[in-house]
């Protein structure tokens, strides 16, 4: 089982910028994929940024040149660099990982509110 904490979320303002951590533990060595995810209020989750091992990241295009996903080279780490957000932006914002097994572990969430 892989466990994943989220931080770094918060209040800014339109055009600002928020870093998000995603901190894994337990079975990282079987994590084949980890992804940022999002959730407004009244709203199904969507995907906001995926990266996999020997793969290129990929985007929601409603992000694509605004958000970076990176992580560090042992995946004890991914992070989510988020510029010139907009108050559409508003979520809680969920890490997720997926093992080579297809096991799905989420995070607790952390609420990103981006005010106009």
């Amino acid at each position: 089982q892989v466990q994943l904490v989220e931080s770094g979320g918060g209040l800014v303002q339109a055009g600002g910028s928020l870093r998000l951590s995603c901190a894994a533990s337990g079975s990282i060595g079987n994590i084949y994929s980890m992804a940022w995810y999002r959730q407004a209020a009244g709203q199904p989750r969507e995907l906001v940024a995926r990266i996999s091992r020997g793969g290129s990241p990929n985007y929601a295009d409603s992000v694509k040149g605004r958000f970076t996903i990176s992580r560090d080279n042992a995946w004890n780490t991914v992070y989510l660099q988020m510029n010139n957000l907009e108050p559409e932006d508003t979520a809680v914002y969920y890490c997720n990982a997926v093992t080579w097994s297809a096991n799905v572990s989420w995070g607790q969430g952390t609420q990103v509110t981006v005010s106009s």
